[in-house]
């Protein structure tokens, strides 16, 4: 009910709306169940939630209200957009000398009006309702399926929790969340409120073109965070009690072991979406409040990226597509974790995937199908490691490789000598920039006669948020932005940049979407030179610079001043880069 129980429950034996006694008489059940107490009091009918919520509006001094007779007009509607309403959970009332007032059901929630203050720029004032009342009416306000079937979900557990407590069975609530809530067995698991709980999740998360969905058990409260345009934003949670059974079913789905939560494990959902095949990358890890669980979603659809639609500007793709064409040599794509290098490398072997070449991948997992490719997963418990399988399919007489990562000498050596012998050979690896993946190479123990052979060109990547296209609009950049990008305040006097506003489309955020900005470093024979002679990277990235690469931070300003993205993200992803 509310994000802080002892406080709560304090407040309560202040205000005598339960006694120590009352209180001590269900801790037992609320810390087997993993509910709050006071959430376990109103369950099981020992307090009623409206006293609950009338002795916290009384300490916080905020109005108590019975919305069920709310007037549910477009004047009311317009005080606030529905995506806001829904995001945060309130219901707009009224607003008064520029006061906007909200109804809530959890008063110590001071970060819903600090966001809505920000957001609406302008002073917002709370009141308390209950929790369904608040659900019934942004269901009226705003007709959305989602907001009903959430509620409804909820709604429906509540009934099902009820009758088995009236029906007083014995069994702990861990074993009927397996058997009667996740429905693993039964006839009726699609219809469990569990399930169909866990479908609204990813449905949701699909919706907001989230790219991961994580639960994450905290001390008082059960969080769900998805990663859009990669930054994590905090959704609306289910109530804290139904944290095992919720993530016992993801753990059903992507078939990991149910009884085993002391250590890490991964699994794999496949679910089909709107009419889209998803999959599910799913990773398990225990914390002090229970399993954490991460799912990353890979949308196949992305496999139909072609080069220009990762960001790419005209002379870059001119050169990169020139790069994935040639007949031989070690293409790599280096950055961070979350830069979009799988992305790239299907993008690319979607562009050359021709009847005339073959085409291997080693990958750890297969991340998506791809039709026409022979695709080999690593299973290093078996043996099959990266190193062994390129060994193998080495021997299949592929005319193009890919590797998922170079991650050791073995793998390193064997992917130099293929392209030595004729292979195109593309991988990644975890470098900042480009020049570094040669110093990375050479610290592996990979001899530089062999990079400096074997490697044709390194490209770094990063991505950056898009603007929104609906709520784009130029504005007059201040000299303390012109600057931050290392340009000259008098050479871009008068320039138009480009942000959003925020709109419905991109959930006020200003963005939409995400393309990439690149550092593109060609070898050429004076560099193979250096390598040879073990010089360091700053000298080569220096000749780099000679032949004309543009670093992250250059690419970026390009695509601001383009109109593409903005000066902040530039900066944010790029804090390392130097001009």
């Amino acid at each position: 009910m509310t994000s802080n129980d002892d406080y709560v429950l304090q407040i309560l034996l202040e205000n005598n709306v339960v006694t120590q006694a009352l209180v001590d008489s269900v801790a037992t059940d609320a810390a087997k169940s993993g509910a709050s107490i006071v959430d376990t009091l109103v369950r099981s009918n020992k307090i009623e939630e409206n006293d609950v919520l009338g002795a916290l509006a009384k300490e916080f001094g905020m109005q108590f209200l019975d919305i069920s007779g709310l007037e549910m007009n477009d004047s009311v509607r317009a005080l606030l957009p529905g995506e806001l309403a829904k995001k945060f959970r309130v219901v707009p009332l009224y607003e008064q000398d520029g006061v906007l007032t909200v109804a809530m059901a959890d008063p110590m929630n001071f970060e819903t009006l600090d966001s809505l203050r920000s957001v609406l720029g302008k002073d917002v004032e709370g009141a308390i309702a209950p929790f369904k009342q608040i659900a019934t009416a942004l269901g009226m306000l705003y007709p959305d399926q989602d907001i009903d079937m959430m509620s409804g979900l909820l709604d429906e557990i509540d009934s099902d929790e009820k009758k088995k407590a009236e029906g007083g069975g014995g069994e702990d609530e861990e074993s009927l969340g397996l058997e009667n809530q996740l429905g693993a067995s039964t006839a009726g698991e699609k219809d469990a409120p569990i399930v169909k709980l866990c479908a609204q999740i990813i449905m949701r998360a699909f919706v907001a073109r989230a790219s991961d969905i994580h639960l994450e058990p905290m001390e008082h409260h059960f969080r769900i965070r998805y990663r859009i345009d990669g930054v994590l934003r905090e959704q609306e949670s289910p109530p804290r009690r139904l944290q095992g059974a919720i993530l016992q079913r993801f753990k059903l789905m992507a078939n990991m072991k149910l009884s085993e939560r002391r250590i890490p494990q991964d699994g794999r959902i496949q679910i089909k979406v709107r009419g889209r095949e998803l999959d599910l990358r799913v990773s398990t890890v225990p914390t002090g409040h229970g399993e954490s669980i991460v799912m990353r979603i890979l949308d196949k659809q992305n496999l139909a990226l072609g080069l220009p639609d990762l960001g790419f500007m005209t002379d870059d793709q001119q050169m990169f597509e020139s790069l994935i064409n040639l007949p031989d040599g070690v293409l790599l794509v280096t950055g961070p974790t979350g830069s979009g290098k799988t992305t790239t490398l299907y993008a690319c072997l979607g562009q050359i995937n021709k009847p005339d070449r073959k085409i291997i991948t080693v990958e750890d997992p297969v991340e998506y199908q791809m039709s026409g490719i022979n695709q080999v997963a690593v299973h290093a418990d078996i043996g099959m490691t990266f190193a062994a399988a390129l060994r193998a399919i080495l021997r299949q007489a592929p005319n193009i490789v890919m590797i998922g990562e170079i991650r050791d000498l073995e793998t390193a050596g064997i992917a130099t000598e293929a392209a030595l012998t004729g292979h195109l050979v593309f991988s990644t690896l975890h470098t900042n920039d480009a020049p570094s993946a040669i110093t990375r190479l050479l610290d592996m123990g990979v001899k530089n006669f062999l990079v400096a052979s074997a490697l044709r060109a390194v490209m770094a990547q990063r991505l950056v948020r898009s603007i929104c296209s609906e709520c784009r609009g130029e504005y007059d950049p201040d000299v303390t932005e012109i600057r931050s990008l290392g340009l000259d305040p008098q050479q871009y006097q008068g320039a138009k940049l480009y942000k959003g506003s925020g709109c419905t489309r991109c959930n006020q955020s200003g963005y939409k979407g995400r393309k990439g900005i690149f550092e593109i470093f060609k070898l050429d024979d004076e560099i193979q030179q250096m390598i040879f002679d073990n010089r360091p990277a700053r000298d080569l990235r220096a000749r780099a610079r000679e032949m004309g690469m543009r670093t992250l931070r250059e690419d970026g300003v390009r695509k601001v001043l383009a109109g593409i993205t903005t000066v902040s993200e530039v900066l944010r992803v790029t804090m390392g880069d130097e001009n």
